[in-house]
């Protein structure tokens, strides 16, 4: 079980009678709540609050089943209640135990409201699923007493009603406000702030498929006071505090201990990936075959190939890289395979434009490391050159489906794969390229760069401060061993099986 399975297990008990045993000496919590009924009536008589939409009282007839009468109207409400409570407890529902209100966000264009700011503001990041105990946000006395944002008391409870925050808790430590994206309790006397606490996080998961759809997801407030809630008796929430509380730092310990756990499973995954790598370019993992071209005639076609392109002006002559000495080899390789530099390989070696461009509101993707860190091309937060600049800096650098990009700022080294037919321009910190689909195997030089071999010498020559450069002539002289074209397909369907098999039990 999950640190987070366990914690929910143990409240869900809680707030079902089976924590704690009960005791039949304590105030049954069909008496408290008749005197936070009177409690409430005379709050409203002395206008220190308004009635709320929620009025009723929840209880159980002679036949066994629970009725809520709200005014006049009884109504069986039996099939609602999610579980059985112990006889010396009540259902209610929040809106009945505490005064709640939502809070509000002082215009921001009226400086008198933010100008000698006292007071503070709580925004729902600021929730903590704790006591809260710092909030940066402050308004001004004046937005305090000309606007609708209101002065939640000391022990309140706090809730996120919107977004991703939703369900998202805190208790106050100290008087403040809120903005209106946060609900606030005050609960009667009788009603344990830290039990409705536990109870709204147990609750969590309820109020967020509640909120889900539209634009902005929510729970509103009138949601969160319709809830149904058991209530305990005063002395039985206290106890049920008290328990869930001893419970919470041996959870905490059990979490901690599975991130550790969960951590060291990822680390053992990883490193049995980089371990099938480095067998694959020693030529450990697929058997050679002695009807595959070796890789020296493989050389001389790919060399062949670049020739006849400088020839028709499609490429440029480079400086001849140098030859690889045998002190330089890291280790022995098959016969068929020979060792190159990486350049070798390359009909094409650029990176992208060495110059901000000039960003527009929509256009050409313009990509940098950040969109291509994860292994893949991202183009859910790139930035936009227009079609002009675009025209001018694909003549220079020209990512086609089918190239190979790598990483050679700041995270440097991360192989991806063009895998699109859709246009888009590069920056500095990203290489592309370019080789013979007819000799080489895209899936194979991506493997290849992240096999341990490429990325020791990625990080040795990773050089600088700050964001750290992969240069371009280091990355051209990267030493790789180039293998024949059916094994480079042979070793790509062997890793793939692998990795997925290595996948499949991670995700157990």
């Amino acid at each position: 079980m999950k640190a987070e399975d366990l914690r929910k297990s143990i409240l869900q008990m809680a707030i079902q009678g089976k924590l704690v045993p009960q005791n039949n000496l304590d105030e049954p919590a069909s008496v408290l709540l008749q005197k936070i009924r009177v409690e409430k009536e005379n709050l409203i008589k002395e206008g220190k609050i308004k009635r709320d939409k929620i009025d009723s009282a929840i209880f159980k007839g002679e036949d066994g089943k629970f009725y809520e009468k709200t005014g006049k109207e009884v109504k069986d409400i039996t099939d609602q209640l999610p579980f059985e409570i112990p006889e010396s407890w009540t259902w209610s529902r929040l809106g009945i135990i505490g005064v709640w209100g939502a809070g509000a966000t002082p215009e921001k264009s009226n400086n008198a409201y933010y100008a000698n700011a006292t007071i503070p503001w709580l925004v729902t990041g600021d929730l903590n699923d704790g006591v809260i105990k710092d909030i940066p946000g402050r308004i001004s006395e004046l937005a305090l007493k000309q606007t609708s944002v209101r002065l939640n008391p000391k022990d309140s409870v706090l809730i996120a009603m919107y977004g991703a925050t939703i369900g998202k808790l805190g208790i106050l430590s100290f008087p403040a406000t809120t903005n209106q994206a946060c609900c606030a309790c005050q609960p009667f006397e009788g009603i344990d702030n830290w039990y409705l606490f536990y109870y709204l996080l147990a609750q969590r998961e309820s109020f967020r498929k509640r909120g889900e759809g539209g634009a902005q997801p929510n729970i509103s407030k009138e949601k969160i006071i319709a809830t149904l809630v058991p209530i305990p008796p005063y002395e039985e929430q206290k106890r049920i505090v008290e328990a869930i509380e001893k419970f919470e730092p041996l959870i905490a310990e059990y979490d901690k201990l599975e991130q550790q756990a969960k951590k060291l499973d990822g680390e053992i995954f990883d490193k049995l990936k980089k371990s099938i790598l480095q067998y694959a370019i020693r030529g450990k993992l697929v058997p050679q075959d002695s009807s595959d071209e070796p890789a020296s005639v493989l050389l001389s076609k790919i060399k062949a190939e670049k020739e006849k392109l400088i020839k028709e002006g499609k490429i440029k002559k480079k400086k001849p890289l140098s030859p690889i000495t045998d002190s330089e080899k890291p280790f022995d390789i098959p016969d068929s395979w020979q060792w190159v530099r990486l350049g070798e390989l390359a009909t094409k070696f650029t990176d992208g434009t060495h110059s901000t461009p000039k960003y527009v509101l929509a256009g050409v993707p313009f990509l940098s490391v950040k969109d291509m860190s994860r292994g893949f091309l991202d183009f859910s937060n790139t930035k936009f050159i227009s079609e002009e600049e675009h025209e001018i800096l694909y003549k220079r650098c020209n990512p086609e489906k089918g190239d190979l990009l790598i990483t050679k700022v700041g995270t440097t080294g991360i192989p991806v794969i063009v895998d699109t037919d859709k246009q888009f321009s590069l920056f500095v910190s990203v290489a592309l390229m370019k080789f013979s689909k007819r000799y080489l195997d895209v899936n194979f030089l991506k493997e290849l760069i992240n096999s341990p071999l490429v990325q020791q010498q990625a990080q040795e020559n990773t050089r600088g401060v700050g964001n750290k450069n992969w240069v371009l002539d280091d990355i051209r002289n990267t030493i790789v061993p180039l293998l024949p074209l059916n094994e480079q397909k042979r070793i790509v369907a062997r890793i793939e099986q692998l990795f997925a098999e290595i996948d499949k039990i991670n995700r157990q």
